[in-house]
């Protein structure tokens, strides 16, 4: 530890978001980056623990949760490494087992941050900001490039279906240890959801794009508008292949069952994103057009995309926003039965909720409700939600109903999982737990495998699984 008493000596700042009136007006990017000088601070302020919490994901709540890294970051050493401006360094040893720390550093929740041993009686540690320091200045002076270089090719064809995190995890690794990797996107760009289902204030797609240049330029190639199935078949691919990883994520939008679900203007929450995501790359950042000036919009759901949703409608120019939630309001602590290291189980005040309170929206978000029924406005389009409050067990509380007008309304209640008829398509009935399937030339990472998850989870499993891949074709390459 370079600075024993940098936790004392420095109070944790945090990559500051720009002003509120600024920002709403435009989709670029919310944070401004610290100087060099004040992120060492902040890395001085790591204790590099004995036992540190950090960089190791622990499970609790039934395995339902995650605390610390998930992807086994070693985050004290490359703090400390960053203290002593050895950014290098620190980006050599992050990218062992991080290779994205420009996307993570932009996206990922933290929960490194909240098992820190100083977030026992603090704030923990800025590990997020001081990955996006390292990640973007090693994409600065070139030394991403030189870390994915292959030292030999072995021949070997691999292809990942789906360009997510996961599939960008695997892609990567396996064209540093020499293979030859085809990446095929159904969609017309790659990226996955960090392309089209998080909004570019959050993380920034010049930032995707980049990567995607430079693993074409290191070797791996790049196959857009290609569904499987449809397209390109399973037998095609296992003729030209030696083996095949899907990473398709798990897409499927979990729907609202209810009277008139069938009425324009009721939408899944990734389909609004990824349309405006495709406007503001058309139109650039500063130039959207006010698409919901006017217009009463409904949120339904309290999670990350139903905040990324009322931000976007904010900056698209809609008259109202509302946001509805299934679940009680979280405490303002911690209980006794969530302590530390857990991931603490509070409310939080999203960017996007912060934004929509600004704009003028009061009451902005409602707990303990649910939507029996959306309302015809007479012309096939909806007008409005019945509501009624819900109890213990989302019992429905009688003589608690009521209407709410809208608009537009979003459904950002999370993913259901995967497209079960492509795992079809590849004969998957069974996925074990080092990635492998029963089909022995198909393995499955990310989302597809582990359900709905953070980008550093999806991460992990991508380069966990090029690692299986890779022991089991050079097994074979040998004999």
């Amino acid at each position: 530890m370079a600075d024993p008493n940098g936790f004392l000596k420095y109070q944790r700042v945090d990559n500051p978001y720009r002003e509120l009136a600024e920002r709403v007006r435009d989709f670029a990017e919310l944070q401004i980056p610290l100087s060099n000088e004040e992120r060492k601070k902040q890395a001085a302020r790591c204790m590099h623990c004995d036992v540190p919490f950090c960089h190791h994901g622990i499970f609790y709540g039934g395995k339902r949760a995650v605390s610390g890294c998930p992807n086994d970051n070693h985050i004290p050493e490359w703090n400390d490494l960053v203290y002593r401006g050895a950014v290098r360094k620190a980006y050599e040893r992050m990218s062992l087992t991080n290779p994205f720390p420009e996307f993570t550093g932009r996206v990922c929740p933290a929960p490194c941050e909240k098992a820190c041993a100083e977030a026992l009686h603090g704030s923990g540690i800025t590990i997020k900001d001081n990955e996006r320091f390292i990640g973007d200045t090693a994409n600065a002076n070139g030394w991403v490039k030189e870390m994915g270089e292959a030292a030999e090719r072995t021949g070997v064809k691999i292809a990942v279906i789906g360009s997510g995190p996961a599939g960008l995890a695997a892609a990567w690794r396996l064209n540093q240890l020499g293979h030859s990797v085809t990446v095929f996107e159904k969609s017309d760009r790659f990226g996955g959801l960090m392309m089209y289902g998080i909004p570019n204030m959050k993380l920034d797609k010049v930032v995707v794009q980049q990567r995607i240049d430079l693993m074409t330029k290191l070797g791996v190639e790049f196959v857009a508008n290609t569904e499987i199935g449809k397209d390109l078949t399973y037998e095609t691919l296992s003729e030209q292949y030696d083996r095949i990883i899907l990473a398709i994520g798990a897409g499927i939008p979990r729907d609202l069952k209810a009277p008139g679900r069938e009425l324009s203007g009721i939408r899944f929450a990734v389909d609004f994103l990824t349309e405006t995501t495709k406007t503001v790359l058309e139109a650039g950042e500063h130039h959207v057009p006010k698409s919901l000036e006017g217009k009463r919009v409904v949120v339904i759901g309290g999670g990350d995309t139903g905040n990324d949703c009322i931000g976007t409608a904010i900056r698209l120019g809609a008259k109202s926003v509302r946001q509805l939630e299934i679940t009680p309001s979280l405490p303002l602590e911690r209980r006794e039965d969530n302590p530390w290291p857990e991931w603490p189980m509070v409310l939080k005040h999203g960017y996007g909720q912060e934004e929509g309170e600004f704009a003028g929206n009061k009451d902005l978000t409602a707990y303990t409700v649910t939507a029996t029924e959306f309302v015809d406005n007479g012309t096939g389009a909806v007008a409005g939600l019945k509501l009624i409050q819900v109890g213990p067990g989302f019992k429905l509380i009688e003589g608690t109903e009521s209407v709410l007008e809208a608009d537009l309304v979003l459904l950002a209640m999370g993913f259901v999982g995967a497209e079960k008829n492509l795992l079809d398509t590849f004969g998957v009935q069974e996925i074990y737990d080092n990635y492998a399937t029963n089909n022995p030339k198909v393995y499955v990472a990310g989302d597809a495998r582990r359900g709905p998850s953070l980008v550093i989870w999806a991460i992990r499993e991508g380069r966990k699984a090029a690692e299986e891949v890779d022991v089991s074709v050079m097994q074979k390459v040998k004999i």
